[in-house]
């Protein structure tokens, strides 16, 4: 594992990948700095750190998208088989890599709270609260970005399906007050989402019969408690929306609250990710 850890990081420091996310993440979070710490004199750094989520829609997308994609389009990920350590360790290596790359800038912002804490009332624990909160998901978006990229051998396409999918998730509260919040929308929309599930499934395994068996189980079990109890669906697909956006429980930090259920969140979006990302390579292996 370490040692993919120190090719994958000798790979990102010989391109511009590494240098140009680092460049953004800093130039958003400066950006934020200026305008609400310098020139609005508001001293809750916290406030800069949620402006600057926007960037990750854009930066990790960016980072994320070569790292398996590039492999699968060199072909050298079939040397990566012949390594002497599993595909878990190749998988953590690799994402391991991108988590230091993201802690470098990091590790720059950090400083930011100390220096204006030296020309205002700066409340560190709220700050650097934060801190540790958008580091979490940065870890999570990176961790769907190694997902998607191994999905595909074009860098182009995996970072186009991450910006997409970060972006619905970003905006996904607010789009929650436009989408139907009827039973029989949300049962559709679950209805869709278990199909989704057979696909992702059926692609994972190559194994049509669970893809298919857990899809039509699943479907059964919807239709069932819609014709049951249809009020159970009421609202649902609204409240899922906001459930699984990993900025809207950002903001539970920047209000001041360290929420344990939120770092729980983040973690098994973590492990869920990478776990697909162990199965992908497996089923490339085999096939």
């Amino acid at each position: 594992m370490i040692a993919v850890l120190k090719h994958e990081l000798r790979n990102y420091f010989h391109s511009f990948t590494a240098y140009v996310f680092g460049a953004f993440l800093l130039a958003i979070v400066g950006i934020g700095a200026m305008l609400y710490n310098l020139q609005a004199a508001v001293s809750n750094f916290e406030y800069v750190l949620s402006f600057g989520t926007i960037i990750f829609v854009v930066i990790v997308p960016i980072l994320t998208m070569r790292v398996i994609a590039e492999e699968r389009k060199q072909k050298t990920d079939q040397l990566l088989y012949s390594l002497p350590i599993s595909t878990v360790k190749v998988i953590l290596g690799k994402y391991l890599a991108l988590l230091v790359i993201y802690l470098i800038p990091l590790a720059i912002i950090s400083i930011y709270p100390l220096i204006f804490a030296q020309f205002g009332d700066v409340y560190l624990p709220t700050s650097y609260g934060s801190l540790v909160a958008i580091f979490i998901v940065g870890a999570a978006l990176v961790a769907l970005g190694v997902f998607i990229s191994s999905l595909t051998d074009n860098q182009g396409l995996a970072a186009g399906i991450g910006i997409a999918v970060i972006l619905f998730n970003y905006y996904s509260v607010s789009l929650s007050e436009y989408v139907s919040s009827t039973a029989f929308g949300s049962a559709i929309a679950l209805s869709v989402l278990a199909l989704l599930l057979g696909v992702i499934i059926r692609y994972l395994t190559r194994n049509e019969q669970l893809a298919s068996g857990i899809s039509l189980i699943l479907l059964a079990v919807i239709t069932a408690i819609y014709f049951l109890n249809p009020t159970a669906f009421e609202g649902l697909l609204p409240n899922i929306m906001r459930q699984l956006s990993l900025f809207d429980r950002f903001n539970t930090f920047v209000s001041g609250v360290f929420d344990l259920t939120a770092i729980f969140y983040y973690v098994s979006v973590i492990v869920f990710f990478l776990f697909l990302s162990v199965q992908s390579l497996e089923k490339r292996r085999y096939n």
